[in-house]
């Protein structure tokens, strides 16, 4: 029997930001016909660029900074290049101010990183041997299921110290100030309080990634990446439709597959009562993560940072000290909004000129909230910056800002504004967004799970989208495998 329906398609994704289009294409490149069907104007998710403030000022809505394609063995594995697809590195992947001391640089030389963070910071002790296993250890991180697994005996080195709290790896294994204070600021990424298991290894990695593959961006903004991803898969057959939302999976053409790049909330509303009760009360179950609050704005020049350092690195970590990262983090976790919270500062003309007019830049940044969240932050974000950089306020030109509600409204697996899909915390890392040995399949024969709320998680690196595809191309196939994500 064919794979392909009478419309022509073999499958049908159902959402376009990476996980999506990554899955679709690696779908098209084994031959089959694919059509990606997104709700939004334009496709990319995440990865959608715009000029939010002024004229020729290019924003990146979400995702700027974008490691996790550069170390993706399925984003790496794809011919992007040839689509146009170009990185732009900054001189320092990484800052973290501070009122009263020197800033900490995240270098892409380990050493150099120690080095300037003391002697006896212990950076090099804790990072190094991760980093010289770098490339098996994320391929490990974002293949959890594969066995045997790409470097055991990395992955438990990393384990042994990932597993702990932020709070307790920065205070056992750095000396001094500004190294703790630049691993809390890693570690919250994950959106976790910092004093939860698990949070150490998010710093760790996020260290790992900056060392071996740096913090790139893609040239001209994200959507650039979206965009080479689409012209992949077009150029493999495949087909895009835009501005057209999904509301049951009745209104999909018949296909094989059927790959979904939504979280549990949009999963339960398009597949609704044909799922299992049970697998329904479990994704009903699934808990989502605080929400985001981002400023963008248009200057009329670089940030006046009171250290210079600073203006080397295109992602600026705003929160001062371990224990004030923490309290901020901790506040937020607990339902407030901090007075002075962590900030998340994008400055990408640093490595890409071509966002802005020339001698004109454009800067990003976004704190956590709750879930949901109606406060304005944009004051206590400003005031923030100004902490390190006073003058500022007199650069901007224009601002933009997106509420948690603004920032769903825009691309809707951001659920109340959570762009990481959902809590990563121990519980849901593992059973994301369901416990089982094959996350990305549902009881759906043909139907697969593939946004960042399904394993690997949140980040562009598409691996959510590879697994469903393989996972896909293996049923189809008939193929035994004995990995336990393929059974």
């Amino acid at each position: 029997m064919s794979r392909r329906s009478a419309d022509g398609f073999d499958a049908v994704v159902v959402g376009s930001g990476p996980n999506g289009l990554t899955g679709a294409v690696m779908l098209a490149e084994a031959g089959w016909r694919v059509l990606v069907i997104e709700a939004a104007p334009t496709a990319g998710g995440g990865l959608r660029t715009e000029e939010l403030t002024v004229a020729g000022f290019r924003h990146d809505v979400c995702a700027t900074v974008l490691p996790l394609a550069l170390a993706s063995p399925a984003l790496r594995a794809l011919p992007l290049a040839a689509e146009g697809l170009r990185w732009a590195h900054p001189p320092v992947p990484l800052a973290h101010p501070f009122e009263d001391a020197p800033a900490a640089l995240l270098h892409r030389d380990v050493a150099q990183t120690d080095t300037d963070l003391g002697a006896g910071s212990g950076w090099s002790r804790l990072l190094a041997p991760l980093v010289a296993d770098a490339d098996r250890l994320a391929t490990g991180l974002l293949t959890p299921l594969d066995l045997p697994p790409a470097a055991p005996v990395t992955l438990a080195r990393f384990g042994a110290r990932g597993l702990w709290p932020a709070t307790m790896l920065a205070r056992l294994a750095l000396r001094g100030d500004r190294g703790r204070a630049l691993l809390a600021g890693l570690a919250a990424h994950s959106m976790l309080d910092l004093g939860q298991p698990i949070t150490g290894g998010y710093g760790l990695f996020l260290a790992v990634l900056a060392h071996r593959v740096g913090w790139p961006l893609a040239v001209g903004g994200s959507q650039s990446l979206a965009d080479a991803l689409v012209a992949r898969l077009r150029r493999l057959g495949g087909e895009l439709v835009t501005d057209s939302p999904v509301r049951s999976l009745t209104e999909l053409p018949r296909a094989a597959a059927v790959l979904l790049d939504l979280t549990p909330r949009q999963v339960l509303t398009v597949a609704g009562a044909a799922l299992p009760a049970d697998y329904r009360r479990a994704l009903a179950r699934y808990r989502y993560g605080p929400g985001v609050f981002k400023v963008d704005w248009a200057l009329d020049g670089p940030v006046p940072w009171q250290d210079p350092s600073v203006a080397d690195a295109a992602t600026v970590h705003l929160g001062g000290t371990l224990a004030e990262v923490t309290a901020a983090e901790r506040t937020v976790a607990r339902g407030g909004h901090p007075s002075r919270p962590f900030v998340l500062f994008v400055q990408a003309c640093v490595a890409d000129p071509s966002r802005a007019p020339a001698g004109r830049h454009t800067a990003w940044a976004y704190c956590h909230v709750p879930l949901g969240s109606t406060v304005d932050m944009t004051e206590a974000i400003e005031a923030q910056v100004e902490r390190f950089a006073p003058g500022f306020r007199d650069r901007v030109l224009a601002r933009h800002t997106m509420s948690p509600k603004a920032l769903e409204a825009h691309n809707a697996n951001e659920i109340g504004g959570d762009i990481g899909g959902g809590t990563a915390d121990l519980r849901q890392l593992i059973a994301r967004p369901v416990l089982s040995g094959r996350p990305w399949a549902t009881p759906l024969p043909g139907v697969y799970l593939c946004s960042a709320a399904t394993l690997p998680g949140a980040g562009v690196h598409g691996m959510a989208g590879a697994h469903a595809a393989r996972l896909a191309l293996r049923h189809v196939s008939g193929a035994v495998s004995g990995k336990p994500g393929d059974r």
